[in-house]
């Protein structure tokens, strides 16, 4: 654990060094010595911080699982981000102007010393020329402001999503039938933002759905999470029900428990939490949602996905009954397995699933849709269609590890099942 952080140490104070000397020589040096000594000790407070920030969560941090504590890693991200990705950017164009200048410079020595020239003058001196130094400036402004409107109000800033998508097994008596689609929550995330999860509850309970399904991911760490927004999630309301599944943090997996007894309680607890608000938890089973005598299932299968996530989903044995239902929808929190297991291989009509949150970052309009979210999952977000099977991939409400989103915002999506010919 030490070298690693040794490592770390050396490559901010490298970065930081660079940058400092790189703004030295782009900037006139201020003439007021205590403007100086302010500017120098405003720079410095920076890397300051970050390293002892991170020496608190290795080695000083309390070991109870304590969601706020937790979330004091994702701030650490969010403030390396927001300061040391404008450093790269600057020092990287700084670097090319350095090397600009070193090659004019042995050039011209070169020239020098051939002429034999010894009274030979140089081009102009630096100064006045950092041309490639003040653009880095300018363009490292660019990923500060992404950056911070991201943590401050990207994060926060839910936007409905409307889908309609027509079946023709869809059973008469549904068309119309509305469900809401949120995933990845992330609860733990909003430790202290209470106001913020009652204004994500208001927004869905809003949409009036005639069913609310979560395709997991309710935490990050560990059920205590949930515990100061029992009462807010409890609010949820769908005649038809609210049905969730595990996703891969749901299972206490990325938390150093003190013993495997610890850990299962976690999971027990979970189990018992969700039932408690009234959230109908599918394990590897289904149920079904009967109106006017007419039938679909619900299918949920516990978290599937591609290593190095678990891979805890039974699908075989979660269809079990439900083959002779007209109508399908199940429930899966990783994308992936949708073209590993369900596509093809079954005639579920309907997948939801969630995981990839679109990385947080991204570009979707009219025009493009772009994450890099794409390079590790070839269905991060939105609706895809093979034939007569649909997946619809929610970016999720909630956010971990980078504390912020940067176009690509919280999602709940609403979809209205159609009944087609």
């Amino acid at each position: 654990m030490l070298l690693p952080l040794v490592i770390f140490i050396v490559l901010v104070l490298i970065l930081d060094l660079y940058t400092y000397k790189g703004l030295k020589l782009t900037f006139r040096k201020p003439q007021d010595k205590s403007t100086i000594v302010l500017l120098n000790s405003i720079f410095w407070a920076i890397p300051l911080l970050l390293i002892l920030s991170v020496v608190f969560m290795l080695y000083l941090r309390p070991a109870e699982p304590d969601p706020c504590i937790f979330n004091l890693n994702f701030y650490i991200i969010g403030f390396t981000l927001v300061f040391y990705l404008p450093k790269l950017l600057f020092s990287l164009f700084h670097l090319i102007e350095d090397i600009v200048f070193l090659v004019r410079d042995l050039s011209q020595h070169a020239i020098t010393f051939l002429k034999k020239d010894t009274n030979g003058e140089f081009t102009k001196r630096r100064s006045g020329m950092n041309y490639l130094s003040r653009t880095g400036i300018l363009l490292s402004f660019i990923p500060f402001v992404a950056i911070l409107h991201g943590v401050f109000i990207g994060r926060f800033d839910f936007q409905v999503i409307n889908k309609h998508i027509e079946f023709k097994s869809l059973p008469a008596s549904f068309d119309g039938f509305r469900i809401v689609h949120i995933s990845d929550f992330h609860i733990g995330s909003f430790c202290r933002y209470t106001n913020r999860v009652e204004k994500a509850v208001k927004i869905i309970n809003k949409q009036k759905p005639d069913m609310i399904v979560i395709t997991g991911d309710i935490v990050n760490n560990f059920t205590a999470e949930l515990y100061e927004f029992t009462d807010i999630l409890s609010e949820l309301y769908a005649p038809y029900g609210v049905y969730s599944i595990l996703g891969n943090h749901d299972y206490g997996d990325y938390f150093q428990w003190e013993s495997n007894e610890a850990k299962e309680k976690n999971l027990d607890d979970m189990l018992v939490v969700q039932e408690e608000m009234g959230f109908r938890l599918l394990l590897n089973e289904w149920d079904s949602v009967v109106i006017n005598g007419e039938k679909i299932a619900v299918i949920g299968v516990e978290n599937w996905g591609l290593p190095p996530f678990p891979q805890y989903g039974d699908l075989a044995k979660a269809m079990e009954g439900a083959e002779n239902v007209p109508f399908r929808i199940l429930l899966s929190h990783d994308p992936t397995h949708w073209d590993a297991e369900v596509l093809g291989r079954t005639s579920i009509e309907l997948t939801l699933s969630g995981h990839t949150h679109g990385m947080q970052v991204g570009i979707e309009n009219s025009f493009l849709k772009w994450s890099p979210s794409k390079f590790k999952y070839p269905r991060w977000g939105g609706l895809y269609r093979e034939e007569e099977q649909y997946l619809y991939v929610n970016r999720g409400l909630g956010f971990v590890a980078f504390p912020g989103r940067i176009g690509m915002p919280p999602e709940i999506t609403v979809i209205e099942l159609r009944s087609g010919s």
